[in-house]
């Protein structure tokens, strides 16, 4: 029997690399991680925050942290396309507002039927 919820530091990478996140997330948008380097900020859209929790109910703890971890770089991508942005930098892992600063994991929250992944990010536009 598992806690009500544990806490994770889940590897960026294999989230952004998952067939699903190679299906919806198109490369228009960059993501930052954060103190990870980028190129110079053109324009600055403002901080933004995704919130995301899906059905965890029989899934192993990667798949569903991935999955949801997507579903928040998903929601990243659209935003900044939305405004104009190719880019989101200094993301932190921010569930309940408890900013985690990491340049290669992100928080997930993980119950017996939920799982939760929240990140906080700057929309910018980045030179080329």
């Amino acid at each position: 029997m598992r806690a009500a919820d544990d806490v994770l530091m889940m590897p960026v990478k294999p989230a952004l690399e998952t067939p699903a996140a190679k299906e919806k997330l198109d490369g228009s948008v960059s993501f930052y991680f954060g103190d990870t380097p980028h190129p110079e900020v053109l324009e600055n859209y403002g901080e933004f925050v995704s919130n995301k929790k899906t059905n965890a109910f029989a899934k192993s703890d990667a798949e569903t942290c991935q999955h949801v971890a997507l579903s928040n770089f998903i929601e990243f991508q659209e935003r900044a396309r939305s405004l104009g942005g190719n880019a989101v930098i200094n993301i932190t892992s921010y569930f309940r507002r408890n900013e985690v600063k990491d340049d290669a994991h992100y928080e997930c929250h993980v119950g017996f039927l939920m799982s939760g992944v929240a990140l906080k990010g700057e929309v910018v536009k980045l030179a080329e």
